[in-house]
């Protein structure tokens, strides 16, 4: 595939992205934008979850580590599956009791703002670092098959995968994210199949 080709379909897929936030930030406030307005379909949600949690990282690269250290990514699988059910039966039904919208707002009600503030800054920490880690990888594939052909600077890529990121993120907030990973899911696992398909045709 040429990196022309490639750029089309990212153009394409980014164009539906966004065209979903214009469509999910119709009627915005505060509680669509952090809870959806808590009616997200469940299905949706769990079918998103499968994207949000995996990334275009584990897609790029948990094959390879699978493929030198055997099962041992699977202490990472069970470990997922250990903390979805804590989150489901544990946290899941304190926020609604308590009608909250994180877990920090939790533990500020239950210890004070220190614990509040602290238990959030570890968290904000920890995502920027792992973000900043993905984002790193994804633009490093982008720039080294697509803009590299046409002597775009890596910053540059940098600049215009965080500039399409914050476009449709920020339109729609939660209710956006809802929609967007469960195509992101859905897309992830068709290249997941059709990368099986032309990997397995040659050996026929």
């Amino acid at each position: 595939m040429q990196p022309l080709h490639v750029l089309l379909l990212i153009v394409i897929y980014f164009g539906i992205l966004i065209f979903v936030s214009y469509l999910t930030s119709k009627d915005d406030s505060n509680d669509s934008f952090f809870r959806a307005n808590k009616s997200s379909p469940w299905f949706l949600v769990a079918f998103g979850m499968i994207g949000a949690s995996l990334s275009g990282v584990t897609f790029i690269s948990v094959p390879g580590d699978v493929g030198s250290g055997m099962f041992g990514y699977m202490q990472v699988v069970f470990g997922y599956l250990l903390g979805y059910m804590v989150i489901a039966f544990v946290l899941m039904p304190v926020y609604y009791r308590l009608n909250v919208t994180s877990i920090y707002e939790y533990l500020g009600d239950r210890f004070g703002i220190v614990s509040h503030k602290t238990g959030a800054a570890f968290f904000f920490i920890s995502r920027v670092l792992g973000s900043a880690f993905r984002l790193f990888l994804v633009a490093s594939v982008l720039h080294e098959y697509v803009f590299k052909y046409w002597n775009f600077p890596f910053p540059l890529t940098v600049v215009i995968s965080v500039a399409l990121i914050l476009i449709y993120t920020f339109k729609g907030g939660v209710k956006t994210v809802v929609w967007t990973d469960t195509i992101q899911t859905l897309l992830m696992l068709v290249a997941l199949v059709v990368t099986i398909v032309f990997w397995w045709l040659p050996l026929f």
